[in-house]
């Protein structure tokens, strides 16, 4: 079973003897527990199920995100190398706005009264002042005196050398037991020390409450006869519930990635091995790119303006979903977004108190959304309530309501185009000759004018469209990284140093899959020598040597820049190996034969999303209600 919490909805995805049962239940943002337990209810009930016929529970959820996003942390420290601790704080020289010298990024997690120096150097080369153990015990002294619930402990260079870093977990351990430790080197394991502290500081002050809300649903769950739930990482695989608990760093992404995965299986069922991603929901629109039947990943992800060196699918988000309001900024000018009526009280169309209008709303007043068909959930739309919603935005901005409703969805069109665009276009990717992979609540209902946007003239939404995140949770497999920054060159840079260091990152990943893992990946980053920033690449961590990660570097050089420099010397910064667990076997999801053919203008309603055909396209819909769309001409629009 998976069961993924959204903005507005919470679905569930039970795979039962080859047949799959859906639920979709509203969120309750106040305690997301409550929806997650009612999904796991109604879709047991759809099966015909006991609690006890579960044999694994994935869990994705924005629990960690909501808590950065709120400004909502526990009590934590951090503990730096005396003289660094206000790295966090220094952050980067670059900036969003270059030119804006008065903007600040976001705040650090943890405050200058709470940021501790520690009296020890270490060099690359090994310690230059040691660390005491009276000094690591004076620190888990001010730990307990201070009432931290949590420390991050972030010393230079502990990604070659961690040895003081675990000198100071063990006097934690046994002089201040109820605080956790969150080290650098076994979170983060690479170099940047801004990027390492901003990842730890977060873990540490996130951590504490997600773990008390992981643990309230195990024992929720424990009481039901289910179990404990493995919950989905920012890299698309599946933690156990203790390592999510203790690293709520790992799952800032947790959310968007279900899709992306439910995405990815989609695109190999229908031999797609490049596609689109559009997950539309109620807040939001997050967009991705397969390349080679993989979602693309990030050795680094942002979540609010803050670095997180963890691995993440490489999603773009934007706050376009059926629930963002629609407003008339000061220019005069229809906006759409980031703002959000959530899931409660929802767009007004929803009958819950909400009167801002919302994407949902221009969707019932234009007729696209049936008030006499209940949405998934069991919600009845209430047209009168969105029409007086959009009425008023309209006469503030001098429209017709259906002149407005229908510049409502110009502008989301906008927005989720320009989102695909980032991925797309601005690395070098051209989106037509891509399909594009609508889904989401409201992803079918945009998918057309959408890929008309970019010139795409082909668009799948599957079956499951309403709930592919949670189907993203059944078919995730279990997922272990490993990480260390190693610097090799020249004569360093052998395949004997690559072999080690491979081999003991893949042993460390295993290890946390029990010993066993069904594969390995490689990624590594490369640089030539004198050069700031690295390029990765991937390789077969079986058989990689120096010769061919050094000729797959500069291959992707001169993709990125157009050059390459052949008397170069290239440096192996940064070595990752990932193990995987088996993932579960789904049924054929490719398209089966055509039941139903329509041409455009038409409304394709499913009960789980509704899939809008504009004029100049064609669809086709299989049994299983997955709708193939088309072009008329055949091609790009």
């Amino acid at each position: 079973m998976g069961v993924d919490v959204g903005g507005t909805f919470t679905d569930a995805v039970l795979l039962a003897e080859g047949q799959l049962h859906t639920a979709k239940v509203p969120s309750t943002p106040a305690d997301p527990s409550a929806g997650v337990l009612a999904a796991i209810d109604a879709v047991l009930a759809a099966a015909g199920l006991a609690p006890s016929a579960v044999g694994t529970l994935a869990h994705g959820m924005t629990v960690a995100t909501n808590a950065l996003l709120e400004g909502n942390s526990a009590r934590a420290a951090l503990l730096a190398t005396d003289g660094f601790t206000d790295v966090v704080e220094l952050a980067r020289q670059n900036r969003p706005a270059l030119y804006r010298l008065q903007e600040r990024g976001p705040a650090p997690l943890i405050g200058p009264e709470l940021r501790w120096g520690v009296r020890e150097r270490m060099t690359p080369a090994g310690p230059l002042l040691t660390l005491s153990r009276e000094e690591a015990e004076r620190l888990a002294v001010c730990g307990t005196a201070s009432r931290v619930d949590a420390v991050a402990v972030v010393l230079l260079h502990a990604y070659r050398h961690p040895e003081h870093e675990r000198a100071i977990a063990d006097a934690f351990t046994r002089l201040a037991p109820g605080v956790s430790v969150h080290l650098s080197s076994e979170l983060v394991g690479t170099f940047r020390e801004y990027e390492r502290a901003a990842t730890t500081e977060l873990d540490a002050a996130l951590s504490p409450l997600l773990a008390g809300y992981l643990r309230r649903l195990a024992d929720a769950c424990d009481r039901r006869g289910l179990p404990a739930p493995g919950i989905l990482a920012s890299q698309g695989g599946l933690i156990d519930l203790e390592t999510a608990a203790a690293h709520a760093a790992l799952t800032v992404l947790s959310g968007p990635a279900g899709g992306a995965a439910g995405a990815a299986h989609v695109a190999r069922g229908h031999g797609l091995t490049d596609a689109l991603c559009l997950d539309m929901g109620g807040t939001s629109t997050d967009v991705c790119l397969i390349a080679d039947g993989v979602v693309a990943e990030h050795a680094e992800g942002r979540v609010a303006g803050r670095p997180v060196a963890l691995p993440t699918l490489a999603i773009h988000t934007v706050g376009a979903g059926g629930g963002s309001i629609a407003w008339a900024d000061a220019g005069g000018a229809l906006r759409v977004g980031p703002r959000s009526a959530g899931a409660d009280p929802g767009p007004a169309a929803y009958g819950r108190g909400g009167v801002h209008p919302t994407v949902t709303d221009a969707n019932v007043l234009l007729g696209l959304l049936d008030p006499a068909v209940p949405l998934a959930g069991g919600i009845r739309l209430d047209a009168d309530a969105a029409q007086r919603a959009i009425a008023g935005l309209a006469g503030e901005l001098g429209l017709s309501t259906r002149g407005c409703a229908r510049g409502i969805r110009t502008v989301v069109t906008s927005e989720i185009a320009g989102a695909l665009s980032a991925v797309t276009l601005e690395r070098g990717v051209d989106p037509r000759a891509l399909t594009l992979i609508a889904f989401g609540g409201a992803g079918g209902l945009h998918a057309a004018e959408v890929a008309e946007a970019l010139g795409i003239g082909s668009v799948l939404v599957p079956g499951e469209a309403g709930v592919l995140a949670a189907l993203g949770l059944v078919v995730a497999p279990a997922r272990r990284d490993r990480a260390q920054s190693v610097l090799l060159s020249g004569a360093g840079f052998t395949d004997a140093a690559l072999r080690g260091v491979v081999d003991e990152l893949a042993a460390q990943a295993a290890a946390g899959l029990g010993g066993v893992a069904d594969r390995f990946t490689l990624a590594a980053e490369l640089r030539y020598v004198g050069q700031s920033f690295e390029l990765p690449v991937r390789a077969d961590p079986a058989a990689v040597t120096a010769a061919a990660l050094t000729a797959a570097f500069v291959a992707a050089h001169v993709r990125r820049y157009g050059f390459s420099e052949p008397d170069g010397e290239v440096e192996l910064v940064t070595v990752r190996v990932s193990a995987h667990g088996p993932a579960p076997e789904l049924p054929g999801r490719g398209l089966a034969a055509r039941v139903r053919h329509h041409h455009g203008p038409t409304v394709i309603r499913r009960p789980e999303t509704t899939v809008v055909v504009p004029a100049g396209w064609t669809a086709s819909e299989d049994a299983s209600g997955t709708v193939a769309l088309a072009h008329a001409s055949g091609g790009r629009p």
